[in-house]
């Protein structure tokens, strides 16, 4: 009894502390918290007020000039890029994933070491890539300043990206639906598209948005692939100049500052918008 009198003092002492550390760990998560938003909002406001303003149907012409400084065939080429670029690295990304996941020993040295390849590359910079294209695809090749050499070169780029978040996404679902489908009697194929793609599209989706966000915003590689012509191609093989190059171009010539404000309004609602179609489509899928 006297050793539990004794250590009553001592315990009730012990739980200040840890409340005061629940408390300043809590204060410093929302400090976080709203540092984050802050410097959010503080980027899309400062955005949106210099460029806003700047918005006008000239910058929407159906024709580049050097007056008008239209970014209308920038859009255009800005969604060339991306679906060709996504029709080439998404089912590359996906399969591998799937073979990863599915018809390899889980553990093995092979495993490991594309996944660790795969995760090197991802953390490239983007102008390594802009070289490489550039040596290989417009000058080995022979294919010069064209939208299918940007496009391949950013394949490359998203190609990690996206093979690392569908593993993920796949590894995730339990092995009990894997073992219900084999117990049912279905082969290993029909059980990846039909049991483990479904509950794991929401998680594939999300890194193909996030090759989106790269894709659009992606500039010093393109510059060495694919140029820097304003004008809509009328083939792969044709120089195309994305939103983003266009802005940078923009900027770097000092002429026209509000047109490079504009465009980055424009390129911020596109990536909203693509964001906003996306959690559309994931919670759709979820609920199937």
């Amino acid at each position: 009894m006297a050793l539990k009198r004794n250590a009553e003092p001592g315990a009730a002492n012990a739980k200040p502390p840890r409340k005061v550390s629940s408390r300043i760990l809590a204060a410093l998560v929302r400090i976080s918290a709203f540092a984050t938003a802050a410097v959010l909002a503080i980027i899309v406001g400062y955005i949106l007020v210099m460029g806003v303003p700047a918005l006008s149907p000239e910058l929407f012409a159906a024709e580049y000039t050097s007056e008008n400084v239209s970014m209308l065939p920038s859009l255009v080429d800005t969604l060339l890029a991306v679906l060709l670029t996504l029709v080439i690295a998404v089912p590359l990304g996906v399969m591998a994933a799937i073979f990863l996941v599915e018809y390899t020993t889980r553990g093995s040295k092979f495993v490991k070491v594309v996944r660790i390849t795969a995760e090197t590359l991802a953390g490239i910079p983007s102008i390594v890539y802009g070289l490489f294209g550039m040596l290989f695809f417009v000058t080995f090749l022979g294919w010069g300043l064209s939208l299918l050499s940007g496009c391949l070169t950013l394949a490359i780029m998203v190609l990690p990206t996206v093979m690392r978040t569908t593993e993920e996404a796949l590894r995730a679902v339990p092995d009990s639906y894997r073992e219900g489908s084999f117990g049912l009697g279905a082969g290993r194929l029909r059980t990846v598209l039909s049991v483990v793609l479904p509950p794991a599209m929401p998680g594939i989706l999300g890194g193909i948005i996030l090759s989106i966000g790269r894709i659009v915003g992606e500039s010093a590689a393109l510059i060495f692939t694919a140029g820097t012509v304003a004008a809509i191609p009328m083939g792969v093989f044709d120089s195309v100049r994305t939103m983003s190059v266009h802005m940078y171009v923009l900027s770097c010539e000092g002429l026209h500052i509000d047109a490079a404000y504009a465009t980055a309004v424009v390129l911020l609602v596109i990536v909203v918008l693509i964001n906003a179609l996306a959690s559309f489509v994931a919670k759709r899928l979820t609920k199937i």
